[in-house]
């Protein structure tokens, strides 16, 4: 496991050569809000990590349902059993394995690596808009029909899950990258993913934490760019 820092962000990431995937610490005045839950066997890094940083973990946030987002969430969970658990009420039905649609949502099948036996129940579902510590939830569908991102009201880093991915270079959750394919194979509406790139882009972010890839400083410009690349993809499809 890699461990990088930027503002108040700990990125945690697993086989950061190969597959990274990352998760990620939001340092609080006393706490830590841990975003994601990585890989079954990663619990114990997460763990020593806490350790090194000298701040216990109140919190874990999911930011959608898929297998490498909450792989030690269960692990995590019976080794610090009072820490909260927070996912959006729309992906939370993911975590109980329900890939059912709601009546408003596209008829899309949703994609990707899907939970089948996660003990864990959340303690708070998550809504666009709610304030989970410094942290403001912003609504981002499109990977799945309930992520969200997180926005540090302090500094303006977002953390936004598979929304967006930096790995070879950035693009916009469902956007093909030959260097790293997998997130668009797993996005189950491209064009609902991007209006939220879009979304993201707006709040003109200081930083951006993704799931797979490194994290970006000040990328208003990149982030103009992949989202016009997915404008004229969409528009030729």
């Amino acid at each position: 496991m890699k461990v990088s820092t930027i503002n108040t962000v700990y990125q945690l990431s697993f086989m950061p050569r190969i597959f990274p995937v990352n998760c990620y610490f939001v340092e609080e005045q006393h706490e830590l809000t841990l975003i994601d839950a990585a890989l079954p066997y990663s619990a114990k890094s997460i763990m020593d990590a806490a350790k090194t940083i000298g701040k216990p973990i109140t919190k874990i946030i999911i930011t959608h349902a898929h297998n490498d987002h909450i792989g030690a969430l269960d692990t995590l969970k019976e080794v610090i059993p009072d820490c909260q658990v927070y996912i959006s009420s729309r992906d939370a039905l993911l975590l109980e394995g329900n890939k059912t649609l709601l009546p408003h949502e596209k008829p899309v099948p949703i994609k990707g690596g899907l939970p089948k036996n996660i003990k864990t129940k959340p303690d708070i579902l998550l809504e666009d808009g709610t304030r989970v510590g410094s942290l403001e939830v912003i609504a981002t569908p499109g990977h799945t029909p309930g992520s969200i991102t997180l926005f540090d009201t302090r500094n303006r880093s977002l953390i936004a899950g598979d929304a967006l991915i930096t790995r070879g270079k950035l693009v916009v959750s469902g956007m093909m990258n030959p260097l790293f394919p997998f997130p668009a194979l797993a996005t189950w509406d491209k064009s609902t993913a991007l209006e939220s790139a879009k979304k993201l882009s707006k709040l003109k972010p200081s930083l951006l934490a993704v799931g797979h890839g490194k994290m970006l400083m000040q990328p208003e410009k990149l982030l103009e760019l992949a989202i016009a690349e997915a404008e004229k993809s969409l528009q030729r499809q």
